[in-house]
């Protein structure tokens, strides 16, 4: 009998969000599913019970009844105790846990026998499950709406500006850490118009960075973070940090941090002191305010001034997008409910052999489960020998690609001329003409051809093309010899192979030409 998803209300302060919108209940419903939603769930996201009951889904009427009614739970925020009474004895739950930050939760829905999935303990470095990533999603949304947050609050243009009143310099915008909120951040201000600067324990993220406009700024000490996540850096890591963080703050106008280490506290890297350095109107925002806040001022909730600068603290910056994160977090949900009904007949197989569940599921049928161990990473492919290394030839160059001894190439030269000595005594003139420009046209070719770089093969290969004009003027030569070259008109076959080719070569120059076109309107906006 097909399995009921269930989407309660969420009754966190200042949650928004709701778990499923109605264009993912129908995708849920083709799974094989049915689908309940409480009454009012997502009228603060913009979707009244009118959108759900159209979409198929029932509406019940009551927080209650509906965790009865379901086998399945689908929640946003960690579910309270008073929710977790009110699940079904041996139901399945999936929403947000934090079962590091969450023991006793952990320990009240065992006794429930429960299954439960928390979506943040997805395994980030399986390829796979990126589609199921609600963690990535939502950092998304969060980074985006920080900038909004202190555009909103800073009192000047975010870019640069010359009016008639005067010049306004770009604004300053300084973000600690290049996950993907902070690569959202970075993309939204530099979009603004602001000049954006950036730092990551992860030196390869660099390149990112630059990609979305924005500038890297190094720690000058030789430490990676890795995994996936970020992770707790040595102390020496830690001061050259701080001294790098403690300049930024002297020359930017706004900074937003986003660094948190799961199952920790987040990591202080804003001081007192350094927010005391600010320049009068500074902004930062910290979205680890509900982890403690990456700045020691941070006031979690609130919006404060302290030393002349204002400290976002909100906790809620989804909700403030609650619509928009509404919906991709119900995307990963039903991507994660495809992986569990494979059979799309509404039953679910929480199967602990897959990498992906096993990584998400924190309690089985009342057993915890938690933490998962490590998923196994297909072996990277083994590298192939090295090449043993070929002796100097006497001219001092090695192998491979080394020119042809002087033997060799006194003998290709003598084939080569005997060759045209016996075709020139026995050959007629006609042909003699027709094979210089057959032996030209493969010189030519040859040296235009093979000395294009392999790495530009792929992106000029139609625009290479062209080089079948070579073709085209060859067999126009054939077709009509000018009598500058001495050759004679030739016979009837010779000159339709010709025409032949002419043809063949229009076509491919053009073909060429057209896909070349195609290919550069892909990158106009």
């Amino acid at each position: 009998m097909p399995l009921l998803i269930g989407v309660p209300r969420e009754i966190a302060a200042g949650e928004k969000r709701v778990a499923t919108v109605p264009e993912v209940v129908e995708k849920l419903i083709k799974l094989g599913f049915k689908v309940a939603v409480e009454s009012g769930a997502g009228d603060a996201a913009n979707f009244s019970d009118d959108t759900y009951r159209a979409a198929g889904a029932e509406i019940i009427e009551g927080a209650a009844k509906l965790w009865a009614a379901s086998d399945i739970v689908f929640k946003v925020s960690v579910p309270t105790t008073e929710e977790v009474g009110l699940l079904r004895e041996g139901g399945h739950l999936i929403g947000f846990i934090w079962p590091a930050q969450n023991p006793e939760l952990m320990q009240q829905l065992a006794a429930k026998k429960a299954t439960v999935l928390a979506i943040d303990c997805l395994p980030r470095m399986l390829s796979r499950a990126q589609k199921m990533d609600a963690l990535t999603s939502q950092a998304g949304v969060a980074g985006y709406r920080a900038v909004i947050e202190a555009a909103n609050v800073f009192g000047r243009f975010f870019n640069g500006q010359i009016t008639a009143a005067g010049k306004v310099p770009p604004a300053k915008v300084f973000i600690a850490g290049a996950g993907v909120a902070g690569l959202a951040a970075i993309g939204t201000a530099a979009g603004l118009g602001a000049i954006v600067r950036a730092n990551d324990t992860r030196a390869e993220v660099a390149d990112q960075v630059k990609s979305l406009g924005g500038e890297f700024v190094k720690v000058e000490y030789e430490e990676e973070g890795g995994g996936g996540y970020a992770k707790v850096m040595s102390e020496g890591f830690q001061q050259a940090q701080r001294d790098m963080y403690a300049k930024q703050a002297k020359e930017v106008d706004i900074i937003i941090t986003t660094a948190l280490i799961p199952g920790k506290p987040a990591p202080k890297l804003i001081t007192a002191e350094m927010v005391q350095s600010m320049k009068p109107g500074s902004v930062i925002v910290d979205m680890a305010a509900e982890r403690g806040g990456n700045c020691e001022l941070t006031e979690p909730g609130q919006v404060v001034v302290k030393h002349g600068v204002t400290i976002v603290g909100y906790t809620d910056l989804n909700s403030r997008l609650a619509r928009q994160s509404s919906t991709l977090y119900a995307t990963n949900l039903f991507r994660l409910s495809e992986e569990l009904c494979k059979t799309k007949d509404g039953i679910i197989n929480v199967n602990m052999d897959d990498d992906a569940i096993r990584g998400l599921t924190v309690i089985k049928d009342g057993v915890v489960t938690w933490p998962a161990p490590a998923p196994k990473l297909a072996a990277a492919p083994a590298k192939p020998a090295a090449k043993p290394a070929v002796a100097p030839s006497a001219h001092g160059h090695g192998g491979g690609g080394a020119p042809a001894s002087a033997g060799k190439t006194a003998a290709i030269f003598g084939v080569a001329a005997l060759m045209f000595l016996l075709i020139g005594a026995y050959a007629p003139a006609a042909f003699l003409g027709h094979f210089t420009v057959f032996v030209l046209a493969c010189f030519i070719g040859y040296m235009v051809v093979w000395n294009v770089t392999p790495a530009l093969h792929t992106p000029l290969m139609s625009v290479t093309n062209a080089i079948s004009s070579i073709i085209a003027i060859g067999a126009l030569v054939q077709i009509a010899p000018p009598l500058m070259l001495g050759l004679d008109r030739p016979d009837g076959w010779i000159r339709w192979l010709a025409v032949a080719g002419i043809a063949l070569t229009a076509v491919n120059m053009f073909g060429g030409f057209a896909v070349t076109r195609r290919m550069l309107s892909m990158f106009r906006k």
